[in-house]
């Protein structure tokens, strides 16, 4: 038993067989989010077309060309507290040239030299975790394999203290809420 299973609205958001006495809406728990271009991509959003080419732009669910910028998808963790669980989001990170390419020519399992890890810049602005100056939050990228998205992980600030320390329950549903599935009103009652 976690400590989250003494949260009412805990166990209301990890049981299936529960229906929202509003609406019949049910939950199954923890879910992921992610971006599906970094926020300065110009042009329209992939969706569910497999690739976007605008010019010599490019979008795919996993790599981007825009401009001289090259951004690729990666993952973020955080530990929920009280819990077992882990949640994860899927922002864009813009990376140099040099460290993409590297990136790339080991993609999809092809076989050449690893790189390890390289420093990044995070290309969507998270909530809660926006940079209140307006900049990138800069983040070191962790290659734990082809098979894998990379690891981003943040050193300092709240999104460093957020994945080593985890977030609340009701830090998630702000997230959530912030991303337009606002689930909180759901959770209060049986």
């Amino acid at each position: 038993m976690s400590l989250l299973d003494l949260d009412a609205r805990w166990r209301r958001f990890n049981n299936p067989d529960r229906k929202c006495p509003c609406c019949g809406q049910s939950f199954s728990g923890v879910f992921d989010l992610g971006f599906d271009h970094p926020s300065t991509w110009p042009h329209e959003a992939r969706e569910d077309q497999p690739f976007v080419k605008v010019g010599e732009d490019q979008l795919s669910p996993d790599l981007c060309r825009q401009g001289e910028d090259r951004f690729i998808r990666v993952v973020l963790s955080f530990p929920i507290q009280g819990s077992e669980e882990l949640f994860h989001m899927t922002p864009w990170a813009r990376l140099e040239p040099a460290a993409f390419y590297a990136y790339l020519d080991t993609f999809d399992g092809r076989d050449a030299p690893a790189i390890d890890e390289c420093p990044a810049e995070l290309a969507n602005s998270l909530p809660g975790f926006e940079a209140e100056t307006g900049t990138p939050l800069p983040v070191m990228l962790q290659f734990l394999g082809a098979e894998a998205r990379p690891v981003a992980v943040a050193s300092s600030g709240a999104l460093a203290k957020a994945q080593r320390d985890g977030i609340s329950f009701d830090q998630l549903l702000d997230i959530y809420a912030a991303f337009g599935q606002d689930i909180r009103p759901h959770l209060l009652q049986d």
